[in-house]
């Protein structure tokens, strides 16, 4: 008899999302176990047992667990569809016969490093605050900000009533009337980096994210993409 596992968990292993993601398709009735609906977070099904569909697709464990880093062009959403018609980032790697889904999110304007997989629970390791995954960006921000800023922005400032974690920050260049500094943190709430700026009065022109942990863009052009292997994905936690 087969093992039994939380259906968010089975979702994100076959590669439909991240277990967090899975969570929310779930409560939004989208899920049928054995042609009905689910909408609660204790089920459990018995893979090759139970008809898992999801919006009306039969899902299943991928053949193969793929790992792309895609270096994302500004105008691109970071979602499997959009409503508005906008380009979508799985767009830039229709060459890969696999279904992936992107880790995490970048704005529509912000630009660089994003991994695209299968593997729900990577992703849900890369995004779970307890392994405190760094993300490192090049910020290019109104102004000059002194010293005294920056500090406060590595210490951590209060964003939204929460206390940001501690950052990394280093000023690559200083520009006519810009500055241009490189920021690693490793929390993921929304449009962090921007609204750190911005509570410092140096609001973010553009920003573009470089690396997960010690996985770097590095000559990957925009709007390409690599497959990563197993050495590039242990880069991702150093």
């Amino acid at each position: 008899m087969k093992e039994q596992v939380r259906l968010q968990k089975y979702l994100a292993h076959c590669g439909i999302s991240s277990r967090r993601k899975a969570e929310e398709i779930i409560k939004q009735g989208r899920v049928t176990v054995s042609g009905v609906v689910v909408t609660s977070m204790g089920e459990k099904i018995t893979p090759g047992k139970d008809t898992v569909m999801c919006d009306g697709r039969l899902v299943s464990p991928p053949d193969e667990l793929i790992y792309v880093l895609v270096n994302k062009p500004k105008g691109y959403v970071t979602t499997l569809s959009d409503p508005q018609g906008r380009p979508v980032v799985t767009s830039l790697v229709r060459d890969i016969d696999q279904r992936l889904f992107p880790v995490g999110r970048l704005d529509l304007d912000t630009e660089g490093a994003l991994l695209l997989t299968n593997d729900g629970e990577l992703a849900q390791k890369i995004q779970h605050p307890r392994f405190q995954t760094n993300k490192t960006y090049e910020a290019l921000v109104q102004g000059h900000p002194g010293q005294a800023k920056l500090r406060d922005l590595e210490k951590g400032v209060e964003i939204e009533g929460k206390m940001t974690a501690p950052a990394v920050i280093s000023v690559i260049k200083h520009l006519q009337r810009q500055t241009l500094v490189k920021i690693t943190i490793h929390e993921g709430r929304k449009r962090q980096v921007k609204k750190m700026f911005d509570f410092v009065g140096n609001p973010v022109i553009s920003l573009k994210r470089i690396a997960y942990g010690k996985l770097y863009l590095g000559k990957l052009g925009t709007g390409e993409h690599k497959i990563l292997n197993s050495r590039d994905l242990k880069k991702i936690f150093l």
